[in-house]
């Protein structure tokens, strides 16, 4: 009989059938599917073959009983805040590209800053037996899971933990020796909101920073993105350019004593440019403004945005290379921390200040 012409398998195909409908070994089969490195001796005629039949006969292969035998469920759950355009797509394209061609399945809750919710997904998960955890932008001292753990921008002190964190001395180091290069004095600061946990680390960032070139920092002139904005209970979209809206008006009403406002994001940014305009105020010519992360939109705002880049989909590949290496190597050591470099892009939305102009 020749080969790949026996008898139409039943309608489940399984590793069993699928490698008696080609008469080959079940193990030429499996290293074939899996791409396995010790399947690259295999003829590709043969490789082809298997591929071939495979998405002809749609084999679906047994995922619980692969589980079972190598102690995994080939899945993963990641936590964050929300998906909205911004931080988390760019961040979770590097992780969905790293997982599928890992051939990993993964489950994703969106907690919404709840405490509740912060606390019981990861129990629901635990319970569909992932093999580890990714949180983006997500509290990670309070989630105590039996699996491996990797927390992107969550800067967490537990033993089971590994953060992927920017270096927030260097981002901030960047964009305000840009603005003081340009001759601002007077700058105005837009901090995020206190459940981020990037808040806290990059506004320490930004005193260190000033005290260390010279610019004094005018309590009057900084603001907070209020948390409720970024709760669904309000209404409005957690990442709408309204939360970057409302504080640079309410900061507009009090003064216009700045020439410059470095923001929290990106969207932040393009709300509060808005609001300057609303004001009766030009980007770049009256006030400069310099967002955070670089996201697509970024630079086909009006005008295009000045921002630090943040490499958030390399911070999203890369936190779940490290999710997948401590799952196949539990008992290994990992560091608590991998620190990512940042970098200036800028584009229309900062020149000189206008002092110095004239």
């Amino acid at each position: 009989m020749a080969k790949g012409k026996n008898p139409a398998p039943p309608e489940h195909v399984n590793l069993k059938t699928l490698a008696a409908h080609l008469d080959l070994s079940q193990t030429t089969v499996s290293l074939v599917l899996n791409n396995s490195p010790a399947g690259k001796s295999i003829p590709q005629e043969t490789r082809d073959r298997v591929i071939e039949a495979a998405r002809r006969l749609n084999y679906r292969p047994n995922y619980f009983a692969r589980s079972l035998r190598q102690s995994r469920s080939m899945s993963v759950g990641v936590l964050a805040p929300d998906l909205s355009e911004g931080y988390f797509t760019r961040v979770m394209s590097g992780v969905v590209q790293e997982l599928t061609a890992a051939h990993y399945f993964y489950f994703t809750a969106c907690h919404d800053w709840k405490r509740e919710l912060i606390e019981t997904y990861p129990r629901m998960l635990v319970e569909r037996a992932v093999d580890g955890f990714l949180l983006l932008n997500t509290p990670a001292d309070e989630i105590n899971v039996p699996v491996p753990v990797v927390a992107i921008s969550a800067h967490s002190k537990s033993p089971n933990v590994t953060n992927i964190v920017l270096d927030h001395s260097m981002a901030v180091r960047k964009a305000l020796e840009h603005l003081y290069g340009l001759g601002h004095r007077r700058i105005a600061f837009m901090r995020g909101p206190k459940a981020i946990p990037d808040s806290e680390y990059r506004w320490e960032s930004i005193q260190q920073v000033a005290a260390e070139i010279g610019l004094h920092i005018d309590p009057s002139l900084v603001v907070r993105i209020d948390a409720a904005g970024w709760s669904m209970k309000t209404g409005h979209h957690p990442m709408a350019p309204e939360i970057g809206y409302k504080p640079m008006k309410a900061l507009l009403e009090k003064t216009r004593k700045f020439t410059a406002v470095f923001c929290f994001n990106d969207i932040a940014a393009i709300g509060a440019i808005r609001a300057l305009k609303d004001a009766g105020l030009s980007v770049p010519q009256d006030v400069s403004v310099v967002g955070f992360d670089d996201i697509l939109s970024a630079a086909y705002a009006t005008p295009s945005l000045t921002t630090v880049r943040q490499p958030l989909l390399a911070m999203g590949q890369r936190g779940a290379q490290v999710l997948l290496e401590r799952i196949a190597n539990r008992e290994k050591a990992f560091p608590t921390e991998i620190v990512m470099s940042p970098e200036l892009v800028i584009r229309e939305s900062t020149g000189t200040a206008p002092a110095m102009r004239s």
